[in-house]
């Protein structure tokens, strides 16, 4: 018998089911209204309910007037005990004054592309915008490139990101329409809280293999 006439696991299927009809086409799935298969509607508030997501998942979760974002920054930081901080090279950041104040409050704060990888590794904290943010799962998408290596949201104990909220989106589907359509979507670091690992009686630990802690500010 050759291997075009063997039955296909569907055919097999429906010859179980008593089906003898022959199938020229998969049926068409049934359409379904948008409530049903996306959890976001256009009158929720994108910023609450990615806040309400992200603190699930153990996301720090603030909001921030642009002119107070950089103190709180350095607020938050000097909390943590961090010494050392890389930053994104950010339009945003920088326009914010965020470098100048971490500098001007006594940290080692460099910019990504003033390092290397290697060095990368003697920094505690780091400091993102945040290309977008998808309200529906929590999550933070970055898109990485030469002033924003993946390093910095992986490596540091303490990561910092900003979302400006224009950069929210409702879910999954949006996000990555938008990547495909910017073919901006084979270099995403998607962050969803801390870094977590779980063993085999599911004891979960953080900040493992990444950060322990994710504190996001939320632009007003």
């Amino acid at each position: 018998m050759s291997h075009e006439s063997e039955p296909t696991v569907i055919d097999r299927v429906r010859r179980a089911l008593g089906r003898t009809a022959p199938l020229d086409c998969p049926p068409e799935p049934p359409a379904l209204p948008e409530h049903v298969v996306r959890l976001v509607h256009t009158d929720i508030s994108l910023s609450e309910l990615f806040a309400k997501r992200a603190e699930e998942l153990k996301m720090g979760i603030t909001f921030a007037h642009p002119d107070d974002l950089a103190q709180q920054i350095v607020a938050f930081l000097r909390q943590k005990g961090v010494k050392r901080v890389a930053a994104s090279g950010s339009k945003l950041l920088d326009s914010l004054g965020v470098m100048n104040a971490l500098r001007n409050a006594g940290f080692d704060a460099k910019r990504w592309n003033d390092i290397t990888l290697d060095q990368m590794y003697d920094f505690d904290g780091a400091v993102t915008d945040t290309t977008y943010a998808v309200a529906e799962s929590g999550t933070l998408a970055i898109v990485t490139d030469a002033n924003n290596g993946r390093a910095l949201s992986l490596v540091p104990m303490y990561h910092v990101a900003v979302v400006e909220p224009r950069n929210l989106v409702p879910d999954l589907l949006d996000l990555f329409k938008i990547l495909g359509e910017q073919h901006r979507g084979r270099h995403v670091v998607m962050i969803s809280g801390p870094s977590k690992t779980a063993d085999i009686e599911m004891n979960v630990v953080t900040g493992v293999h990444g950060p322990n802690v994710v504190q996001t500010f939320i632009l007003k």
